[in-house]
């Protein structure tokens, strides 16, 4: 169907075409120095028929081809190379997936700037990098850079909801072994993984993992090919405390990099990230307006300061619930009242979890909360809400749309859940690159150090990132901003104790959070 619609006041004729394909709406517009004649015409017809199914394609991959039912695992699918060492949603999607990613290197300078740097050097020639994180256009910009440092990768999908399809295509089709889509099931989550560590002539060294599923899997499935590991890197607060777990049990038999705790991942990350994309999330699934609603955040980390912070910024009525009384106090001193969750559960428009804990909300609290309200969870793990307990046969499940449920009890009483209580922003909308950057550059030097440094540096330990290491990822994004470093002077450097390139604070040392 093509229904042409004239724009008065236009020049050179301009005209704007509504077009119609299989299901979906789109336009296009023409500008004509004169109305074309018949042959004119035809080639024109030709030309939007083509433009549509273009046009199509990228809103269809945008919106993750759900037109397409069939599993991924059903399909027999060849990159342009002729390789099939791969599982994505649709390998055609490849192009689109790299004008995803090509938008996201613009925000990510101080990444390539690293990229470039040490491009020549290749510090890791010989390293089989096996990566469990969110697969998105931030994480492909650092997939990439690793592969252009000398790294062999495979890699796998840490949410069965935040996967980018399109990402994943593009990076398959640059011969990285992708084993991820958005929408997977438990099962499927499990069987990517396996892929990913188990092929024939390729065993990893190196471990990205973003929440421990996959250095779980290892250490409990595949001992022999853990026990060979150089490092792994790691970088959220549920695999950290796992490894710490393995450590103190004295089961830990590889060095491990502690990312989560690292100045530039948690005071710009955690903080930042969430700060904005808390909104993001909740606007794009339920369309909320913040302004005098009630909302509990529980956890008053970075993660839950960030969100804290922009709630109230728009007019939310914010309370906190903390376990931790130094954090607590902060909250307060911040202008958050810190309650209970049952004080509050029959009062409040909107739950949050931020703790990396488990069953933080219950069934019992979920019964007690009023018609309409929203629960979601900004931790890694989705144990924070205890999702499960809403399984049972006298509670009905509707799909409102993509990521959003409402679960409605026997009186009528529905209420909202997000992403199946897993990680809202990443499931339910995107991140702001430039922090990723910051945090992917962080990663990138870590796996360099662990990976090159020498016998005997690091023992079968969990630790934190030198200082010298942060202050050098901070630098490399300061030139985002134009700004200019002051530098010690030789007696002012003698007068404080330090050394005039760094680092500047002890490891002991707080940087301020925000208020």
């Amino acid at each position: 169907i093509l229904l042409q619609v004239c724009l008065g006041h236009l020049p050179e004729y301009e005209t704007l075409y509504l077009c119609y394909h299989e299901g979906s709406f789109f336009t296009h517009s023409y500008s004509l120095t004169k109305f074309p004649t018949k042959t004119g015409r035809r080639s024109l017809s030709r030309s939007i028929s083509q433009s549509s199914t273009d046009s199509y394609s990228s809103a269809a991959s945008y919106t993750d081809s759900s037109d397409d039912e069939t599993s991924p695992r059903d399909k027999t699918q060849v990159n342009s190379k002729g390789g099939t060492d791969f599982c994505v949603k649709n390998i055609k999607q490849a192009e689109f997936g790299r004008r995803e990613i090509e938008i996201a290197e613009q925000d990510m300078s101080a990444l390539i700037s690293l990229r470039k740097r040490a491009q020549s050097e290749k510090p890791l020639a010989g390293a089989k990098i096996v990566g469990c994180t969110h697969i998105t256009a931030q994480t492909a910009v650092l997939i990439e850079t690793l592969v252009a440092l000398g790294a062999q990768c495979r890699w796998t999908a840490c949410n069965i909801y935040s996967t980018q399809n399109e990402v994943a295509a593009a990076l398959t089709e640059t011969g990285v072994a992708v084993f991820a889509w958005k929408g997977e099931s438990e099962d499927d989550f499990w069987w990517c993984i396996d892929r990913c560590v188990t092929t024939e002539g390729w065993q990893p060294n190196m471990i990205l993992d973003d929440g421990g599923d996959l250095t779980h899997w290892m250490y409990k499935k595949y001992p022999n090919v853990f026990k060979k590991i150089r490092g792994i890197v790691e970088e959220s607060v549920t695999g950290v405390h796992r490894l710490y777990q393995l450590s103190k049990a004295g089961k830990l038999c590889v060095p491990a990099m502690n990312v989560n705790d690292s100045v530039t991942k948690q005071k710009f990350d955690n903080l930042y990230c969430c700060r904005e994309s808390i909104l993001d999330g909740l606007k794009r699934t339920t369309d909320v307006m913040f302004g005098g609603k009630q909302v509990v955040v529980c956890g008053y980390g970075e993660v839950g300061k960030g969100c804290c912070a922009a709630l109230k910024a728009l007019g939310a009525i914010v309370y906190v619930t903390e376990i931790d009384p130094i954090c607590a106090l902060q909250a307060c001193m911040d202008g958050f009242r810190v309650v209970k969750l049952n004080e509050v559960i029959r009062l409040v428009d909107i739950i949050i979890t931020c703790t990396g804990n488990k069953n933080v909300v219950t069934r019992d609290q979920l019964d007690r909360m009023k018609n309409g309200s929203i629960v979601c969870n900004m931790g890694h793990s989705n144990t924070e809400i205890d999702v499960a307990s809403l399984r049972t046969p006298e509670l009905t499940w509707e799909r409102v749309r993509s990521q959003v449920d409402h679960v409605i009890w026997p009186d009528g009483k529905r209420v909202i859940l997000l992403a199946e209580g897993r990680l809202l922003n990443l499931s339910c909308s995107t991140v702001p690159t430039f922090v990723l950057s910051i945090t992917a550059t962080t990663q990138a030097l870590a796996l360099i150090e662990l990976y090159n440094a020498p016998e005997g540096r690091y023992k079968q330990d969990v630790y934190l990132l030198p200082k010298k290491m942060d202050e050098y990822v901070a630098s490399l994004h300061l030139a985002t901003f134009d700004a200019h470093l002051t530098e010690l002077s030789d007696e002012q450097a003698k007068y404080l104790g330090l050394n005039k390139n760094g680092p500047f604070k002890p490891n002991y040392y707080r940087y301020k959070p925000r208020s």
